[in-house]
């Protein structure tokens, strides 16, 4: 995932209330914060398919396998995946439904947001 396309993502899922973050690794993608201290770090890995890590004090607790047909996923398909998925169980899963949308969060950066970044937006 690329950098932009990553930061539409987190401020498509800040806007449903996911608590969701740009991931800065090896490659971009999205990090949301989930209960106990883990964190669910999607599409870091330079694949095509859309899938997710579950990881609590760097260490790996669960995952999300790769979605099916996630190659092609638009930006509000991948919105949606991410939205949909439960991580309860250590093999998370797809939900039929999303989970009902909560208070929108701030996006990240506030005003200082394109000066932090070097103006790099398009």
């Amino acid at each position: 995932m690329d950098e932009f396309k990553a930061r539409r993502v987190v401020d498509a899922l800040r806007d449903r209330g996911v608590n969701a973050h740009l991931f800065r690794g090896e490659a971009f993608g999205v990090r949301v914060t989930l209960t106990g201290g883990r964190e669910a770090e999607w599409d870091t890995d330079g694949t095509a398919g859309l899938e997710a890590q579950v990881m609590l004090d760097g260490m790996l607790v669960g995952y999300v396998p790769e979605i099916e047909g996630s190659e092609g996923f638009d930006e509000s398909q991948i919105v949606e995946a991410i939205a949909r998925t439960d991580y309860d169980q250590r093999i998370a899963h797809q939900r039929p439904v999303p989970a009902p949308p909560g208070p929108a969060l701030t996006r990240e950066g506030g005003v200082f947001r394109r000066f932090l970044d070097g103006f790099r937006y398009r």
